[in-house]
């Protein structure tokens, strides 16, 4: 028997997996932190404007709290390219199996996308040029601060609020405003 297929959703997968999981539980990944320091030129931006989205940036100290997502086995195959078409449409992710800790205790192996540092859409910005970007920025997904909003709502609405990520979506909503 093979194990379960979990995905880390951190992002956008918590409130658009595309998949009807078979089972969600919040988790906790070590190591990691959640962060707007990928440039996004297909779906919240363009080549000519880029726009930002999350991604799983590399800090020792840190930690990210999101869902961990199972796949149902009989979907396993058809789901993961699916989410592979989504998240490797360019070389900004990087796939990995990475471990988790469940809001129980319980430890599990889960697929979860992060960042390429050495890639050409790897970005470290300050909140203030971040807020800047994400309100200005569209992509064929639609307006990058809706992305941000969305990302903002659902994890507060899950319990798991995210206090850097709440600050800037304040950040943006003033400069939407003031635009």
């Amino acid at each position: 028997m093979r194990a379960p297929v979990w995905i880390f959703a951190y992002g956008s997968l918590i409130w658009n997996p595309g998949f009807a999981p078979a089972e969600t539980r919040r988790a906790r990944l070590q190591g990691w932190r959640r962060s707007f320091c990928m440039r996004s030129v297909c779906f919240r931006g363009t080549p000519e404007a880029p726009g930002l989205v999350l991604a799983l940036d590399a800090d020792a100290g840190a930690s990210c709290t999101g869902l961990a997502l199972r796949v149902a086995d009989h979907e396993a195959e058809t789901v993961l390219a699916e989410v592979r078409a989504r998240e490797l449409v360019t070389d900004a992710y990087l796939e990995r199996r990475l471990p988790l800790q469940d809001e129980h205790g319980a430890n599990l192996e889960a697929i979860a996308y992060v960042i390429d540092p050495a890639g050409p859409q790897y970005c470290a910005l300050d909140p203030e040029e971040q807020a800047r970007i994400i309100a200005s920025s569209r992509g064929a997904r639609g307006e990058n601060r809706d992305y941000l909003w969305a990302t903002a709502r659902h994890l507060a609405g899950l319990g798991l609020p995210d206090p850097e990520l709440e600050a800037l979506a304040q950040r943006v909503r003033a400069l939407s405003a003031e635009g």
